[in-house]
């Protein structure tokens, strides 16, 4: 449906609008919206409203009939960015903390999560071994292959210590037959939070249920490199602990490193290497110390 015909139905008539990503932020003599061309997921939304859940822009169009989104705008309030990831974990811990549930769990559901992770640390460890076998067979190496072939023993050695990890977690479950489950939002970063005088999140398309790890291992992969984690996760679990299972599968994720391709120019080659090291030294030191 077109944004005028979307309006119109709710007596809006709109004067102008700006396309900002996938949204349309809509001025009107009534003030201003943010159009989104999809659906609700009203059983997330149900949910998080019958857990009093309240930070979410308020919704204007009926998300019954509608295939789209008609929300009010929210001004984001400029503070530094360090405050304002604290203050996005803290709301995150609130989401959790209400929407915690507890779900009877198959012993085979642990075991294909163990399987694979397993199956892609046997992965990674064959790719970088493909990798290095290549660069070393060569007379001359490119500066980014010079770079990978200086850090592989660390690439290596990640590995291989979240082999040590999972073996650990897989003890850990043992006959474990309940997971606590919350609503994830599954798509956290920074862009996704509102300050104003209150606190919201935007941008729940990829919302669902699951372990609260995930929601923590997302926000990581987004920003692991602007902030120092180790003050985020404590004041998430300040307000939210992590059970010792959840915490050493949230180290797992964070720690397997990314494949590097060699598919650029070399300067940004040499740039995404560099930065995956970076990320790998930064997990370490979050693992080691958290």
């Amino acid at each position: 449906m077109k944004i005028n015909e979307a309006f119109k139905k709710y007596s809006l008539v709109p004067s102008r609008y700006e396309k900002i990503g996938s949204v349309s932020v809509v001025d009107t003599a009534n003030g201003r919206y943010v159009f989104k061309a999809k659906k609700l997921n009203l059983d997330i939304f149900d949910y998080l409203r019958s857990r009093n859940f309240d930070y979410i822009p308020p919704i204007v169009n009926d998300p019954l009939e509608d295939d789209y989104q008609i929300t009010e705008y929210i001004n984001d309030l400029e503070i530094p960015q360090e405050q304002k990831i604290l203050d996005l974990v803290l709301l995150v811990a609130l989401l959790h903390s209400k929407t915690t549930h507890y779900k009877e769990v198959d012993i085979n559901d642990y075991e294909q999560i163990y399987e694979d992770l397993d199956n892609n640390i046997a992965y990674l460890y064959g790719y970088y071994t493909d990798i290095i076998t290549i660069i070393e067979s060569k007379v001359y190496m490119s500066p980014s292959e010079y770079l990978l072939a200086r850090n592989i023993s660390k690439i290596y050695q990640t590995i291989d210590e979240c082999k040590e990890r999972l073996e650990n977690w897989h003890k850990l479950i043992g006959e474990k037959r309940k997971q606590r489950n919350v609503v994830l939002h599954n798509n956290l970063k920074l862009d996704h939070f509102i300050r104003n005088d209150n606190s919201y999140l935007i941008s729940w398309d990829k919302a669902k249920i699951g372990s609260p790890v995930f929601d923590l291992y997302k926000l990581y992969k987004n920003h692991a490199l602007d902030f120092d984690f180790t003050d985020i996760l404590r004041e998430y679990e300040n307000h939210y602990p992590l059970m010792q299972d959840e915490r050493e599968l949230f180290f797992i994720l964070i720690s397997l490193p990314g494949i590097i391709e060699f598919n650029d120019t070399e300067f940004k080659q040499c740039q995404k290497i560099s930065q995956e090291i970076d990320i790998i030294y930064k997990t370490e030191r979050l693992t080691k110390t958290a």
